[in-house]
């Protein structure tokens, strides 16, 4: 058996690295109201220390990479880095998720770089909703941006929207004919519960009850993703060009097909989403690891993935959810 496997048998072959903890907006869901401690720019990987790693986790088996944040792009020189992994032999797909504000100014160069795809976070189709979600105005810039990664070849572009009543649970619908009218690939996120509140409170929706409200639409089909190998499930409306995706984060758990390991921002090897148990590779790569040690210690970590987490009773309360990258 080759390639890097966990003690439940489970291949891993997905990376996501949280390039920054630092964002420009400030989603009600993402970021807790006091705000966050930011981590100092010390103590962040350098691009070379991130590209180190992915060279390791290449050699062990690791396919995809996704750069997460915070919000990436505020990271400057954010397309050295995408060509550095790109680079990388064994890495066959480099995508990114994002806010979208910056993504207009940046798809081109993103593109030349050797990126793939983007997913893109946007939780509401009105202008004026949107700075209520996101404490900022910009809502013409993410539209702008989706259609600039159109432009570019960034596909496909995958729209993610948590789904929350009373802040957007009355637009379901308005995402579902975007499938339909605009081939547009939406994926719903159940809110997960990164701040340790109750995830089934009344603001809750889960997946099940989306879908029962898009089939008023018309009769979902299932389908293929297209591209990428993460959890949502993909459905289309007869006739359309674009998909409905659910990813089941509360309701019905993905863990016994989870693929995937997280880079942290400042260094940290997270097993789970839903774990905070974390292997340093900050150290040893100041250390000067090499990258057979270095493939050693990612090893070990994958070992100790653990075999399930429950979202509902476990959620993690140390770090906010914009320095895990999602």
């Amino acid at each position: 058996m080759t390639g890097l496997y966990d003690s439940f048998q489970r291949p891993i072959d997905y990376l996501r690295i949280s390039v920054t903890d630092r964002c420009n907006l400030r989603c009600t869901y993402c970021m807790p109201p006091q705000g966050i401690d930011l981590i100092a720019r010390e103590d962040i990987l350098t691009f070379e220390e991130i590209s180190k790693v992915a060279q390791a986790a290449a050699e062990l088996g690791i396919k995809k990479i996704r750069l997460t944040g915070g919000e990436p792009l505020v990271r400057a020189g954010i397309t050295d880095l995408i060509h550095m992994l790109a680079a990388i032999p064994g890495i066959d797909d480099v995508s990114l998720t994002t806010n979208g504000i910056l993504l207009e100014k940046y798809a081109p160069e993103l593109k030349a770089a050797g990126l793939k795809r983007v997913n893109v976070s946007l939780d509401t189709l009105k202008p004026e909703r949107f700075e209520k979600i996101t404490g900022f105005t910009g809502f013409q810039q993410v539209m702008a941006g989706i259609e600039a990664a159109h432009r570019t070849g960034l596909e496909p572009v995958k729209i993610n929207t948590v789904v929350i009543a009373g802040s957007n649970g009355d637009e379901i619908l308005d995402f579902g004919r975007k499938t339909i009218n605009d081939g547009w690939h939406v994926r719903f996120i159940e809110h997960m519960p990164f701040y340790a509140e109750n995830p089934l409170a009344s603001n809750f929706v889960s997946a099940e009850e989306v879908k029962k409200r898009l089939e008023t639409l018309g009769k979902l089909a299932p389908c293929s993703p297209g591209a990428g190998n993460g959890p949502a499930k993909y459905y289309r409306f007869a006739g359309a060009k674009g998909s409905v995706g659910f990813i089941t984060a509360v309701t019905e758990h993905f863990c016994v097909n989870c693929n995937r390991l997280r880079l942290t921002s400042d260094g940290k090897l997270r097993l789970c989403l839903f774990s905070e148990e974390e292997v340093d590779l900050k150290q040893p790569l100041r250390e000067g690891v090499s990258i057979e040690k270095l493939k050693e210690i990612i090893q070990l970590g994958a070992a100790r993935k653990p075999a399930g987490q429950n979202a509902v009773a476990k959620s993690p309360k140390r770090r906010p959810f914009s320095q895990v990258g999602g």
